[in-house]
């Protein structure tokens, strides 16, 4: 069996840290802010889960919360092409800053997976 994403680059502590990164761009980008509640510890936690299970980890989103259902979850926000875009940058800038944690592999890998996600994600 090969060894997952989740597995090379060391579990949980690379998923939160790539997080952390995220929410810090979020919390400057002023179309992105105001979509995310004040304080942002659940949504980090949440999501850093959500990826780390995406890429191999264990199970402990589908445990805590159920099912993903990304698209049902993101409704309630109006998800233009501007905000798609600026949710990618943030995103990229923050997988910028552990890229030297990442293969190349890995990295690109990452990369295709969240700018599908952002661009299916997107309902008006």
């Amino acid at each position: 069996m090969s060894e997952t994403l989740y597995e090379r680059v060391g579990g949980q502590p690379f998923f939160d840290r790539l997080v952390s990164a995220f929410y810090r761009y979020v919390e400057q980008d002023e179309l992105l802010r105001p979509m995310y509640p004040e304080e942002l510890d659940d949504s980090i936690h949440w999501l850093a889960l959500f990826i780390a299970q995406y890429y191999g980890g264990p199970a402990d989103y589908m445990e805590q919360r159920g099912h993903p259902r990304l698209r049902m979850r993101h409704t309630p926000f109006r998800i233009t092409k501007r905000a798609r875009d600026a949710w990618l940058v943030a995103m990229n800038c923050a997988l910028d800053e552990v890229r030297n944690e990442l293969s190349e592999a890995d990295f690109l890998e990452m990369e295709a997976y969240f700018d599908m996600a952002a661009h299916q994600l997107r309902n008006v």
